[in-house]
């Protein structure tokens, strides 16, 4: 058996990073920008209001309670056709241009108009500048708005958009493929005859892609037939940035994706010590990574969570601290037993923050089979080798959800 960190860094030493490409505002979120975004116009683009009141000379107002003449009514969205003179005042809605003359805004609220609306008394003093938004405010002319290597929030986008701009240079979303292959499995809710399996595992890896930030393409399930094996791997590294497979990967196992895989990629078929997802495969296809993850259902999770969702991190461009999950601690609150075996075990837990801290039990059957654990688990706890852990021990997490 190898290490787990030695199995990971084969893993990232593989995978790289994908080109750069210009993409749409809206379809950026989650990717990682690749230059520095400079503003090229100032935000906001003009002093405006920030709320809904008069435009006055503050200096008017000193001495409030005073009554002011109404010149106009300014909207937002309207060039000011008025100015603000002496003993003036002007209606002005929130993000409305501030008025030539008017150094202050006073709130709506502040205020009382007369019956004929041609008057204001404005019942308290302003300072100069009062809820004026000043142009250039939020970001001027050649400001850095963000570097390379910025994961693009909803917040960064409303940025871009705030200063015109609509693409932005970033890592592509990868496009990974998924593939099942075995006689033994049923796509479908049609009754399981004797020795058949739903393909359940297809399914979660594409979902497992999707939360990853990937693009996920469905490669179908494939009998065990060596021609349309090598077919259907070809045909999806043709089209895909990286290709998942699941099962046939233990060692001694006689599988026809092992067998294909040998013959046409430059694949590693690793013993990682630990539990579960103790098999790996990992290698290239015409360059592209091929991840060859255990067929049994948690294992392949765990072993998408350890390998594959890492190495996929690095190649749409995240920052290298970001490619696997940071472990918290927390206390285990009921036991968490374990054989010793010389492997790391990965126990499925359910995780609840009370005191100050997480408090840790098992999520239920910790078998590679019992994925109603797995689908029930906020994190995975590391349990380092010996007989697991007692009420109160320290444990190391990655939180999953």
């Amino acid at each position: 058996m190898i290490p787990l960190s030695e199995a990971q860094e084969r893993v990232l030493s593989g995978c790289a990073v994908l080109t750069e490409a210009p993409v749409a505002v809206d379809d950026a979120r989650g990717l990682v920008t690749t230059d520095t975004v400079v503003a090229p116009e100032l935000v906001p683009p003009f002093d405006n209001t920030a709320m809904d009141g008069f435009a006055v000379r503050s200096a008017d107002v000193a001495d409030a309670p005073v009554t002011l003449a109404i010149a106009g009514t300014i909207a937002a969205g309207a060039a000011p056709d008025v100015a603000v003179g002496p003993g003036q005042a002007v209606r002005i809605m929130t993000g409305a241009v501030i008025p030539p003359g008017s150094d202050a805004v006073v709130m709506v609220e502040l205020t009382e108009t007369s019956a004929d609306g041609t008057m204001v008394t404005v019942a308290q003093s302003v300072p100069p500048g009062n809820h004026i938004r000043r142009a250039g405010e939020d970001l001027t002319v050649g400001q850095t708005v963000f570097g390379p290597g910025e994961v693009l929030s909803p917040g960064h986008l409303g940025v871009l958009t705030s200063l015109g701009m609509y693409q932005v240079r970033v890592r592509p979303k990868a496009r990974v493929g998924v593939m099942s292959t075995g006689d033994e499995l049923v796509e479908g809710p049609q009754p399981l005859e004797v020795g058949q399996i739903r393909d359940s595992n297809r399914h979660t890896l594409l979902a497992l892609l999707a939360e990853a930030g990937c693009e996920p393409v469905d490669l179908g399930s494939l009998a065990d037939d060596e021609a349309e094996i090598a077919a259907g791997i070809r045909a999806g590294v043709e089209k895909c940035d990286a290709l998942l497979t699941s099962g046939g990967v233990s060692m001694g196992d006689y599988d026809y994706v092992k067998k294909v895989l040998d013959e046409i990629g430059d694949m590693s078929w690793m013993q990682v010590a630990i539990k579960p997802a103790k098999p790996l495969a990992f290698g290239l296809v015409e360059g592209i990574p091929v991840f060859g993850l255990p067929g049994n259902p948690v294992s392949s999770m765990v072993s998408f969570e350890l390998f594959a969702r890492p190495g996929l991190r690095k190649m749409m461009g995240h920052p290298a601290g970001t490619w696997h999950r940071q472990p918290v601690m927390g206390r285990a609150a009921g036991p968490l037993r374990r054989r010793p075996d010389g492997k790391t075990h990965f126990a499925r837990v359910r995780v609840e923050y009370a005191d100050g801290q997480y408090r840790v039990t098992s999520s239920g059957g910790q078998g590679s089979h019992q994925l109603s654990a797995m689908a029930a688990a906020d994190a995975l706890a590391v349990l380092p080798d010996g007989d697991g852990l007692d009420i109160g021990d320290p444990v190391s997490l990655l939180i999953l959800r």
